[in-house]
């Protein structure tokens, strides 16, 4: 008797070699854009809820200088999960470096309504147990109204996994 095998396959694209090479370029004159790798994947704004994907306030008469960054997406098999990352910093007021943290006046969120609660949101402690990057800050012009610049950082609570944002950018027209 005859032996039959059915082998099912499935489409597998390949993945990039370079994945950051899918986000918008790190670009200094008001592109009004954003884009970073979140846990090695390509992240940037996507959909509308009613507001805009990708929001850039800076206020150099608050804190010092207080910056700013939300942005959402939607993603998942029908765009219907919400993915969003918030940083925001105090006394930015030059180009330079910006150390984010646990505990400080610099910090980084991140939400993905995809995964079961508690790990659907990184936010504050005592939920949060780690907090570590770096905001850059590249290009700083009230004159022409623009600011640009790359992000880095880490989050962690027990019972979850890592959420690493690396290779982040943006560029925006305040």
């Amino acid at each position: 008797m005859p032996l039959l095998m059915v082998v099912g396959c499935h489409r597998n694209d390949p993945a990039p070699a370079n994945p950051a090479s899918l986000l918008p370029p790190a670009t200094q004159t008001g592109a009004n854009s954003f884009g970073c790798l979140v846990n090695g994947q390509p992240w940037v704004p996507s959909g509308n809820n009613g507001t805009p994907n990708l929001v850039v306030t800076y206020d150099p008469n608050y804190l010092g200088g207080a910056l700013q960054i939300k942005t959402y997406r939607y993603s998942g098999a029908k765009n219907d999960v919400l993915q969003g990352i918030v940083v925001g910093a105090a006394q930015v007021n030059k180009v330079g470096d910006y150390t984010i943290s646990l505990n400080g006046g610099n910090g980084a969120n991140y939400i993905d309504n995809g995964l079961p609660s508690p790990c659907n949101y990184y936010g504050e402690a005592p939920a949060l147990t780690y907090r570590k990057g770096k905001l850059t800050i590249t290009k700083l012009d009230l004159t022409q109204g623009i600011i640009s610049g790359t992000l880095a950082f880490t989050l962690y609570q027990p019972g979850c996994d890592s959420v690493r944002v690396t290779n982040g950018r943006f560029d925006k027209k305040l």
